[in-house]
């Protein structure tokens, strides 16, 4: 039987597939944050020559992601319910890091929080995101 996401989280680590092919990497995750840094450039631009809105919320859905799933019980997984973000500022070429933090954990429901700031520290966008906790037949295979 497949373990459950928490379970796999536990063995450590996994750089995700989207991950690879967006270019962003995990730094750190754990006890309700997660911290993802990519180093956008020309191929993450959209036809107006500033980063793509998707690729901003890409690199925050993985850290909130992380930053969720760091706080999961043996056996749980979870499921983004909605996703919002805010587009602050443009970006052009930079390095960007998203800094994501648990706002609440229930025992169904939580709420992560995430900003995406450039090397100069300037918030560039900030999302945030419902979760919904999953268990049993419903996190089997997740």
């Amino acid at each position: 039987m497949e373990k459950a996401f928490s379970d796999r989280l536990k063995e450590g680590p996994k750089t995700p597939p989207i991950a690879v092919l967006v270019g962003m990497r995990p730094v750190s995750f754990g006890k309700g944050e997660a911290v993802f840094e990519l180093k956008a450039d020309r191929r993450h631009h959209n036809p107006m020559g500033t980063v793509h809105g998707g690729i901003l919320c890409d690199l925050a859905d993985a850290a909130m992601g992380y930053a969720f799933a760091s706080t999961l019980e043996s056996g749980e997984s979870f499921t983004t319910l909605e996703l919002k973000i805010n587009f602050l500022r443009p970006v052009f070429d930079a390095k960007l890091t998203a800094s994501a933090k648990v706002a609440h954990r229930g025992k169904t429901v939580g709420m992560v929080e995430c900003d995406i700031t450039n090397e100069e520290g300037k918030l560039v966008a900030r999302a945030s995101s419902t979760c919904s906790v999953l268990r049993g037949d419903a996190a089997k295979g997740r």
